[in-house]
């Protein structure tokens, strides 16, 4: 890896645990946002599990904003979001790789997560969607619709 940064178990273990739906598991209790970070030494990429969201904490929500609330806008976060929208042909549920590196973080972290992001992409096969969160503007809906191809009737039920 370019930057050297270990990639946990635990890591893994939460991206298989979103892409699999388990027959007869709880709806509510599955993952809808699963928040990574450097760990406090800098030395491997951690599950942020105060931060993750399950489809039970979404509910009866402005789904996006939610998501977007457990990204800090001062420090970089790597996330996987199970996102439900709606083109012409049909509703579908894809994983959103996402990368926010805020403006306003510092430098040193911005490299090392983009530096990492190859390798813990290369541990998830299977994405077809990145998120790039740089600056406010990268935050809104329109900037997500248009990284799932554009042309959505809607996005997490509510219409774009």
């Amino acid at each position: 890896m370019a930057s050297g940064v270990a990639i946990s178990d635990e890591v893994i273990e939460h991206y298989n645990s979103i892409r699999v739906r388990q027959v007869g598991a709880d709806a509510g209790q599955r993952f809808k946002l699963v928040v990574m970070r450097l760990s406090d030494d800098k030395k491997s990429i951690i599950v942020d599990s105060e931060n993750c969201l399950k489809v039970k904490d979404v509910e009866n929500t402005d789904v996006l904003k939610k998501v977007l609330s457990k990204l800090p806008v001062d420090d970089c976060r790597y996330g996987l979001y199970d996102c439900r929208y709606e083109n012409k042909e049909s509703v579908k549920e894809d994983l959103v790789f996402i990368l926010s590196a805020p403006e306003s973080a510092m430098l040193k972290s911005k490299m090392v997560y983009a530096s990492s992001k190859a390798a813990l992409k290369a541990k998830m096969p299977g994405l077809k969607f990145e998120w790039q969160i740089n600056e406010p503007a990268d935050r809104e809906a329109s900037c997500l619709v248009e990284k799932l191809g554009g042309n959505l009737k809607s996005l997490e039920g509510k219409p774009v």
